[in-house]
């Protein structure tokens, strides 16, 4: 991934976008430097490497550097688009610049440049550090991008203070400073901004479940959106509570935890080889129509006779009366998978249906 990010041709467009707009910045330099240094580095370190690399061909005065970084920036990502334009990693570099130069001393300064790259590449690793040292002073900033024309700086808002944002630092911030911010940007017309709110508020259900439902619910009573809109961010937003069998987000979707259906599997493959798939059927019967929410979870057999579980989607739809709602279901069980490695014994698989747990099933897989 670092090579298919940070090569000679992106490196080399971060140097012509560097030397074609500040005097004295020696391009071919930068890109031989860059690149010299790059087989020893992994991703994040390219990023801070870029930045050592630049930085030494930039004014040591922070007033001047901005200018220069701001000089340098390409032209801001389409503004028409709605989603999906994420922007280039190389351009972090000037996120790592405004925070190594401009945190301590002069964070007006580099929240403008937060500003104008985050047009660019999403600046949501680069906010967090000024959120935590300068929390007032960020919040109020944050405040007023959220009402930006842009939609990349609206989406830094809630991307930047999310509470657990993959690979970046923690943000010090309560839940009555998080709330604000995400009440401005829920009925966002931006899909790209809504996920983030959606993944926002997945990340707060870890830990206030209930909170997270009762704002799903004020959005619903406000009525600020398009409802295919929130129904398609609540579902993203509780994905999680889903995934535990949560009543009160499994209620919130529309289904009943409580509804009376049978539930009944067969296990079409009682052993299985590394490599092949377990198959397995199920069929949910009910005297009256009811909507069902179907997941089933596998329990892993891992070495010394512990186990670990993961939860995958089953269907969803309606189960007429007297009629059974019949599901058919293969899951590959690969071997060798870097991310998550399989070992011989014996599985479970247990059949969820509204976020409750109705029927297991054991299987053998074997090496």
């Amino acid at each position: 991934m670092a090579d298919a990010l940070f090569n000679a041709q992106s490196v080399g467009q971060l140097a012509s976008e560097f030397g074609a707009n500040v005097p004295g910045f020696d391009a071919a330099l930068f890109a031989r430097e860059a690149l010299t240094g790059f087989a020893s580095r992994a991703l994040l370190e390219r990023i801070e490497w870029m930045a050592d690399c630049a930085q030494a061909q930039l004014a040591s005065d922070f007033d001047a550097m901005a200018d220069q970084i701001e000089a340098a920036l390409p032209a801001p990502l389409d503004p028409t688009r709605k989603d999906d334009d994420f922007g280039h990693f190389i351009h972090a570099v000037h996120g790592v610049l405004a925070v190594r130069h401009g945190l301590a001393s002069h964070p007006d300064r580099a929240l403008r440049v937060i500003h104008a790259a985050t047009r660019r590449f999403s600046m949501e690793f680069y906010i967090r550090p000024f959120i935590n040292a300068w929390p007032e002073k960020a919040l109020a900033q944050l405040t007023i991008w959220a009402r930006d024309e842009n939609y990349h700086v609206r989406r830094l808002v809630t991307e930047g203070t999310r509470p657990k944002l993959p690979w970046a630092k923690s943000v010090a911030l309560t839940l009555e400073q998080r709330r604000p911010l995400l009440e401005l940007l829920h009925a966002d017309p931006t899909r790209y901004v809504t996920r983030s709110v959606a993944n926002h508020l997945n990340d707060l259900s870890k830990e206030a479940p209930d909170v997270v439902l009762d704002m799903l619910a004020d959005w619903r009573a406000q009525d600020a959106q398009e409802p295919k809109d929130l129904a398609w961010m609540t579902k993203h937003a509780l994905r999680t509570l889903i995934k535990q069998g949560h009543s009160g987000a499994i209620e919130a979707l529309g289904y009943d935890p409580d509804a009376a259906i049978c539930v009944e599997a067969d296990l079409q493959t009682p052993v299985v080889q590394m490599g092949d798939e377990v198959r397995f059927d199920v069929r949910v019967y009910s005297e009256t129509d009811v909507p069902v929410l179907m997941d089933y979870r596998i329990g892993f057999a891992r070495p010394k006779g512990k186990t670990a579980t993961k939860v995958f989607k089953l269907k969803h739809g309606t189960v007429r009366a007297g009629q059974p709602f019949f599901v058919p279901k293969a899951h590959r069980l690969k071997g060798g998978a870097s991310t998550f490695t399989l070992h011989p014994g014996t599985h479970s698989i247990t059949v969820q249906v509204n976020g409750r747990d109705h029927t297991t099933l054991e299987f053998d897989l074997r090496g």
